[in-house]
């Protein structure tokens, strides 16, 4: 049995990373070592546009990365 402790975030961590693969996705830390901005850099050019996206909430990362992968599709579009 694993009994390492967790950080509540871990599981909205996990989910991002599934929704999200073309994405690394993290937590920053902040200078005086408390958890920041919710992060997404981009690996795979068909997942977004912008190569790094922060956001406060894990909501809003999730709106912001949706949003990624519209314009993304909106980008292949207009090149064909």
């Amino acid at each position: 049995m694993d009994t390492r402790p967790t950080h509540p975030d871990d599981q909205e961590l996990m989910r991002l990373r599934t929704e999200f693969t073309g994405h690394r996705i993290f937590r920053a830390v902040r200078s005086d070592g408390r958890l920041g901005e919710w992060v997404a850099t981009l690996h795979d050019p068909a997942a977004g546009v912008d190569s790094t996206v922060m956001c406060p909430t894990p909501e809003s990362l999730r709106a912001a990365l949706a949003e990624e992968a519209e314009r993304a599709e909106r980008k292949r579009a207009w090149v064909r």
